[in-house]
């Protein structure tokens, strides 16, 4: 995006100010996508900091990740000078985004119904475990918790082993992006309005939400979907993982075209009339007779010859790499996803930006996530603070 007449990228969101009161990955997650997106984002933790920041190795990551182009200011909120300084943060903003336990921003006197009877254009986004009207609204969430009280564990596995979880936190990570983007259409609600919202979203909901499909089989009637490993229930050869030389792809071939095409690829033409393999879904009936054929046909040829082979039939095809393959993979480096966040003490590392791009603008690479409190002192000031209003603050142990 571009400004009029001129040829320097316009942030989106620019002018835009968000607090971020979030713990973890959803909610700091969603404040850094409006962050990338142009947003000043202003984050509110503890004295002892966002609970991440005391997990580990595993923790730190999710700090760098979840928190860059941020500042950041660290509040006593339990002592009612906390909550006076958090309150003036507040009343600039324009979007306020929390993931607390349940009931902790209610009691802290900063819960959406209090700040939007305050300040009326406020858009407030509340991630919780479970949402807040069912039985389960009070129990603490987390991404694994919803994984399995979706349903989406029990269709994730081998049919014979135990449910599995999906292999990184993916239900955070989406409850980042879709809360972003309710947020995003309350800010251009606004403008139509001059209201502000309060958007409540749970990691229950959004764990539902990413298995629409298989949900609407079921409510549609279909029988209550299973773990069968790889593959697709109704379809095949569908999301198959199909051994070779040296690794494993994975393949989809399961419209009737498609499947034809296969067959002449590899030189099988056989297959497409075998009684078998004639439809969907007798290969579906037959699967474990098609997956012999597969590995039959693929298994002495590497997994890039497979790729590039099927592929330049515009059958679908991929590799399955580890993150160092992935990491050497030009596709990546094409991408530019992969950014450098630089600290204002010289701290560097690589991150992932955000996955798309606006017209022509280089993809954004905000500062680095920041240390707990880092811009406490310039924050207060800006919100009328004096020297030694600060000082005393610190004095009272309010601020770090």
């Amino acid at each position: 995006m571009t400004t009029p007449g001129t040829s320097t990228p316009a942030a989106p969101l620019a002018g835009v100010r968000v607090v971020d009161l979030g713990q973890y990955i959803a909610g700091p997650g969603a404040a850094m996508v409006l962050a990338e997106l142009g947003a000043s984002v202003t984050k509110i933790e503890p004295l002892a900091g966002d609970q991440a920041r005391h997990i580990g190795r595993y923790g730190e990551s999710m700090v760098r990740a979840y928190n860059r182009g941020k500042r950041s200011i660290a509040l006593d909120l339990k002592r009612e000078a906390g909550r006076e300084a958090a309150l003036r943060l507040i009343a600039r903003a324009d979007v306020v985004i929390q993931n607390l336990r349940p009931g902790a921003i209610d009691k802290l006197g900063l819960g959406a119904r209090e700040l939007r009877e305050r300040f009326p254009r406020l858009i407030c986004l509340d991630i919780s475990g479970f949402g807040r009207r069912g039985p389960s609204s009070e129990r603490p969430g987390y991404d694994i918790a919803a994984q399995a009280e979706s349903g989406l564990m029990s269709v994730t596995g081998e049919p014979d082993r135990a449910p599995q979880k999906v292999g990184v936190p993916i239900i955070d990570a989406a409850a980042a992006h879709l809360g972003a983007q309710a947020v995003l259409a309350a800010l251009y609600g606004r403008e139509k309005t001059g209201q502000g919202a309060a958007i409540d979203t749970s990691l229950f909901d959004v764990a539902l939400h990413l298995q629409a499909a298989t949900w609407a089989d079921y409510l549609g009637g279909g029988p209550e979907p299973t773990r069968i490993g790889d593959g697709q229930p109704h379809n095949a050869p569908a999301a198959e993982v199909v051994p070779t030389r040296d690794g494993h792809i994975v393949l989809s071939a399961y419209a009737e075209e498609h499947w034809q095409r296969f067959c002449r690829v590899i030189d099988r033409q056989e297959l497409a009339s075998d009684p078998r393999f004639a439809s969907n879904e007798r290969r579906v009936a037959h699967r474990a007779e098609l997956r012999a054929v597969l590995r039959e046909c693929l298994s002495n040829l590497s997994s890039e010859e497979c790729v590039a082979l099927l592929s330049g039939q515009q059958i679908v095809a991929g590799a399955v790499r580890g993150y160092a393959q992935v990491l050497r993979s030009p596709d990546l480096a094409a991408s530019g996803l992969i950014v450098d966040a630089m600290g204002a003490d010289g701290t560097r590392y690589q991150a992932l930006g955000l996955p798309y791009r606006i017209d022509d603008a280089p993809r954004t690479a905000p500062p680095a996530a920041p240390a707990c409190g880092a811009d406490t002192d310039a924050l207060l000031a800006e919100v009328g603070y004096s020297a030694p209003d600060i000082a005393a603050l610190r004095r009272d142990g309010v601020i770090a």
